[in-house]
């Protein structure tokens, strides 16, 4: 199992090809490509790479499937004795993202199609 941690949207993932994950909002169309080069750690076959900060030179690619918005969260604020409420709404813009392929200096060692390969292999 392959897998790379990145940097994106303020928030540190595990990110594996073929799989979706929702990030803050991206400002980018749905259905474009984009391309993540702030790579922490890469795992390719128990080989484990560290960078300090970013591993030099690998990027991960993927796909902005669509925009969505999170979970709605209730902010409740009350002020006893004072007849103060207030009650809010959030919900965060969320983009999600389909990983397509881990690449190392321009050459791909993981991507989406040889996982397909593999999980049908299991069945």
């Amino acid at each position: 199992m392959s897998y790379a941690i990145i940097e994106a949207g303020g928030q540190q993932l595990k990110v594996e090809p073929g799989r979706f994950y929702d990030i803050n909002y991206l400002g980018v169309d749905p259905d474009s490509d984009y391309t993540i080069d702030k790579v922490l750690l890469i795992n390719h076959e128990d080989d484990i790479t560290v960078g300090q900060p970013y591993v030099e030179g690998a990027t991960v690619e993927g796909t902005i499937v669509e925009h969505r918005r999170g979970r709605k969260i209730i902010v409740y604020k009350m002020r006893p004795k004072k007849k103060t409420r207030k009650k809010r709404g959030h919900r965060q813009e969320l983009s999600r993202l389909m990983i397509t392929s881990i690449k190392v200096n321009g050459s791909v060692i993981v991507d989406d199609s040889a996982v397909m390969t593999e999980t049908s292999e299991e069945e």
